[in-house]
């Protein structure tokens, strides 16, 4: 391959890292449209502002590779390539989504995918990820074990005990912590005394790196030199992507532990926009490009829509189903 091939392979995925992350960014927002009309209910955690951890940690992955996440998993589930018709239907509660209606927007989940799912639980993904990583050590499979929480579950016991076993059974475990600041409500200095999220790793011995999170090409890089890494030493290895959400923390949040000044500044970062920014100062792309992309993103989710709209409630008949099984059952 000659170095003019190396630049086209190399716009071509800038542009599909744009793409990921405009489809992303509209597909949350019609899900908050679809959630103000009572067609989504439950919970509803929005990914608006983190796309560039989702998109740019999925460029160093392989199919094989599994990935455990949280509650906020919407762009982590995209990505990893679970139809967009599935989580609509999911978030309809319709038995046409990937859990088959009973997980809703907080536990997506598809075994085709490797997607193990998101987690309800803060830290709640953290072992079990420490868990599949064993398994695929003691298995022999060359396989990474992505595991995504925010910074608020460093706070937790559970991430301790898991970082100590990760590091101590040597394991292929990939952890990534989405720093967006806020905890719920909670801003990171008022729950942690020590704010340096990746000195905490050095007490385990576990290489870890601080990222800027609102930039696709810097997670990319940083996430497939550490992919690169676990898969020759099959060691675990840290990442802290510091990034930040633009909606409130659930649908429900009145958002008033942060000042509108703050969530202002932090939009000038927005991840879509230096990108877009990026590729125009380098001649790679012009608007109508744009146009053309957020015209096909429009058109799946209107299909996604439509899919999940004409889906199927499950039968009362099913309630039970693999909840509750009588003795006479087995």
């Amino acid at each position: 391959m000659n170095t003019c091939d190396k630049n086209v392979g190399a716009d071509y995925q800038e542009l599909d890292l744009l793409r990921q992350m405009i489809r992303i960014r509209r597909f949350e927002e019609k899900c908050a449209e679809l959630y103000t009309k009572a067609k989504i209910r439950g919970f509803l955690h929005l990914y608006i502002g983190e796309e560039a951890v989702s998109v740019g940690l999925g460029a160093a992955l392989r199919p094989e590779d599994a990935v455990i996440a949280t509650y906020r998993e919407h762009g982590h589930a995209l990505v990893r390539g679970i139809s967009m018709n599935s989580i609509m239907a999911e978030m309809y509660g319709k038995t046409e989504g990937c859990s088959r209606g009973r997980g809703g927007s907080m536990h997506l989940f598809d075994a085709a995918t490797n997607f193990y799912g998101g987690s309800a639980i803060v830290a709640g993904g953290i072992p079990m990820a420490v868990g599949l990583a064993l398994a695929a050590k003691m298995q022999q499979r060359n396989q990474i074990i992505v595991c995504l929480f925010g910074e608020g579950a460093v706070a937790e016991g559970v991430f301790h005990e898991s970082m100590n076993l990760a590091a101590l059974w040597q394991v292929p475990v990939l952890f990534v912590c989405e720093n967006n600041l806020y905890a719920m409500g909670t801003r990171l200095e008022r729950s942690e005394s020590q704010t340096d999220i990746c000195r905490k790793l050095d007490s385990y011995g576990i290489p870890s790196l601080h990222i800027d999170g609102m930039d696709v090409l810097a997670v990319r890089d940083a996430a497939q030199k550490a992919a690169s890494e676990i898969r020759n030493d099959g060691r675990p290895r840290f990442l802290e992507c510091q990034t930040y959400r633009f909606r409130a923390h659930s649908m429900f949040d009145a958002q008033l532990y942060r000042s509108k000044t703050e969530v202002q500044e932090w939009m000038e970062y927005d991840p879509i926009k230096e990108l877009f920014h990026k590729l125009e100062k380098e001649s790679k792309i012009e608007s109508a490009k744009i146009q053309e992309i957020s015209a096909e993103v429009d058109a799946e989710i209107a299909a996604a829509v439509d899919f999940a709209e004409a889906g199927t409630w499950e039968a009362i008949d099913d309630l039970c189903r693999d909840v509750y099984t009588t003795e006479t059952e087995k």
